[in-house]
């Protein structure tokens, strides 16, 4: 099992990074990775998901396994079979301070056969940075205006 977190400390309150979080469905610039999501977050549903890396694009379905609004988004994607190469994504919102700012996490847990192979921490970590950064930028923006 191997397990990549970033954080990002936002001068904004964690229901305007939710909803900036949110916004992963209908603009691929928040996510340098994951370029579109078709659907609307729901626990027990799947997404429909479209990744690239350099060259190379995929789609892929997470299942979303808990939504805490405005606090929380868990989903589990999975290659082929279960254990083959199955990540775990999470996003956490904290509040911190008195509520007007936040904390978030942004963490990939990955397990499976093909781990070895296929997970590159470094990667994963530079993409959750840009993530995170995007999402920062955008809330402290809405904040601000």
């Amino acid at each position: 099992m191997n397990q990549v977190e970033v954080f990002e400390e936002i001068d904004a309150p964690p229901d305007v990074v939710w909803d900036v979080l949110l916004e992963f469905s209908s603009d691929p610039t928040i996510n340098p990775f994951v370029r579109s999501m078709d659907d609307v977050p729901v626990v027990g549903e799947r997404l429909r998901s479209r990744a690239s890396s350099g060259s190379r694009s995929s789609t892929f379905q997470p299942e979303v396994i808990a939504i805490e609004e405005g606090r929380r988004l868990v989903w589990l994607g999975r290659l082929f079979l279960p254990f083959t190469f199955d990540g775990y994504h999470e996003f956490h919102l904290e509040p911190i301070d008195d509520g007007s700012r936040t904390r978030l996490l942004q963490r990939e847990t990955v397990r499976g056969a093909l781990v070895p192979l296929l997970f590159d921490a470094r990667r994963f970590e530079r993409e959750f940075r840009k993530t995170n950064e995007t999402i920062k930028e955008r809330a402290e923006a809405r904040v601000a205006a």
